[in-house]
């Protein structure tokens, strides 16, 4: 039943090189896969190769397969005197990144290699962290990755993705489900008889029992099973499975009373997935669809500040400030020196909780994949920060709005492109300027925590530079202006 052995804390063997040639030898496994996601891992790990070959001192590698080419950049890969290069542990934090999405044990195995690796090579990585306690949580080990989780907030000022909720959500599902197992052992004290054997062999003798139509001696055995899991700390999907089994079982009982037990079931897994819901109003909020937005924009100035190097030293604070309705993006930094110090408009993608505690006019959340979106809002939305925000109609307006598939837009539209279109679509704002944007030429200007994300290739900047471009009236250094 259990994956993998409790992984408490990071494994002290293995270096960057051997992590490498596991990353190498995992490269060969996916030759030919039809699976996206091990595709995109496959990308991730063609990309380490790369760097892993221009930060050593290996020869150019000739042709011949990623894995080739992976395994001699290994041979002649160099780890700096202070331990693992930045452009190292990116590449390798991405692989992993990738590894965690595909789900596989063999995937999320690695994954955890990945994070062995760079924690003992930095100590103190808050990524490396992060990445560990995911992982854990992913493997079932959730007393392990409450510990990494709480280890990354130590080293942090910025929870940018919501990792207090999150350990609040697992703590309070592991006590529900420490309820549930403890009414479950009331209702029938001979389980804990069986509560010290293997849960496997315990288990299959309850079924069997309860297949021959004996329940009094099947429930005892399968009650002890659940206590023997809970006891091993077998991994969360395990035990999440026997429960439910469990509980559709008893439901033929006659005269059995599950309104209890289902309560506490259905609370723990609510709250494993989602965390808990302090407030499901989020403060009385006002949401709003596509009309309500037009009226809340209608014939006033709007400009885009761009997280961009550029905005940081541009001076142009005073400004961006003059503007009726000012929008920043994601993860965005104020100086107001440079930046302007109003934002009126927050729109973000729902993957990360960047200033989501920054109090704003309207919020606008983006996210390709309703349930995903949803499941944000639920866990990320700080009640009182907003007084407006955006509805479904408003969570996709490219392709939701636009209806431009990707016959037509092929690359994942960014936040920013998300909300000038849809400015641009509504057409009511007298003056649509963009501040600073270059589109990353001048590199990223985020708040501290989020600087060390990387700049995501699956959106088609060109396409979206050369469609602004297309309809700008005017264009200086800093501003482009639209209307």
């Amino acid at each position: 039943m259990t994956r993998v052995q409790n992984r408490r804390t990071p494994a002290s063997g293995g270096g960057v090189e051997d992590c490498l040639r596991a990353c190498a030898v995992h490269s060969g496994k996916l030759v030919g896969s039809l699976d996206r996601r091990r595709t995109e891992l496959a990308e991730q790990l063609r990309r380490l190769l790369v760097v892993a070959s221009t930060t050593g001192t290996a020869a150019p590698a000739p042709a011949g397969g990623a894995t080739a080419l992976l395994k001699r950049a290994v041979k002649g890969a160099a780890v700096p005197a202070g331990g693992i290069g930045n452009d190292l542990l990116d590449a390798l934090l991405a692989v992993a990144g990738k590894a965690l999405e595909c789900g596989y044990d063999d995937e999320l195995n690695l994954a955890l290699r990945i994070s062995d690796t760079v924690l003992a090579q930095r100590r103190n990585s808050r990524a490396g962290w992060r990445l560990r306690a995911r992982v854990l949580e992913a493997l079932g080990e959730e007393r392990e990755a409450v510990e990494a989780y709480e280890r990354y907030l130590e080293l942090t000022t910025e929870d940018g993705f919501g990792v207090a909720a999150r350990i609040t959500g697992l703590r309070r599902a592991a006590e529900r489900e420490r309820e549930l197992l403890a009414l479950l052992e009331r209702r029938c004290p001979r389980a804990a008889d069986f509560a010290a054997g293997p849960a496997t062999d315990v288990w299959a003798e309850g079924l069997a029992l309860h297949a021959g139509g004996d329940w009094e001696a099947a429930e005892p055995r399968l009650v002890g099973a659940l206590l023997a899991l809970a006891a091993e700390q077998a991994p969360v999907a395990d035990r999440q499975e026997l429960l439910s089994q469990y509980l559709e079982l008893r439901t033929g009982v006659p005269g059995d009373d599950l309104t209890e037990a289902v309560a506490l079931y259905a609370e723990q897994r609510r709250v494993r997935m989602r965390g808990p819901v302090a407030d499901p109003t989020v403060g009385g909020v006002n949401w709003i669809g596509l009309g309500e937005f037009r009226n809340l924009i209608a014939g006033k100035s709007v400009c885009l500040v761009a997280n961009s190097g550029r905005v940081g030293e541009s001076g142009l604070g005073g400004r961006i400030d003059d503007y009726d309705l000012v929008v920043r993006f994601n993860s965005y930094r104020i100086e107001p020196k440079h930046t302007g110090g109003r934002t009126d408009i927050h729109a973000t993608i729902h993957k990360h909780g960047f200033n989501w505690d920054k109090p704003v006019t309207t919020r606008l959340v983006f996210g390709g994949v309703s349930g995903d979106w949803k499941h944000s809002l639920r866990n990320r939305l700080v009640p009182g920060a907003q007084r407006y925000l955006g509805d479904e109609s408003l969570r996709w307006p490219v392709r939701n709005i636009g209806r431009l598939g990707n016959d037509v837009w092929s690359g994942i539209p960014t936040t920013g492109f998300n909300m000038l279109w849809l400015l641009d679509f509504l057409d009511v704002s007298p003056t649509l300027d963009l501040i600073g944007f270059d589109f990353y030429e001048s590199g990223a200007y985020r708040v501290p925590e989020a600087m060390k994300l990387a700049i995501t290739s699956v959106h088609e900047y060109t396409s979206e530079k050369a469609w602004v471009m297309e309809r700008a009236q005017s264009v200086t250094d800093m501003r482009i202006s639209l209307r």
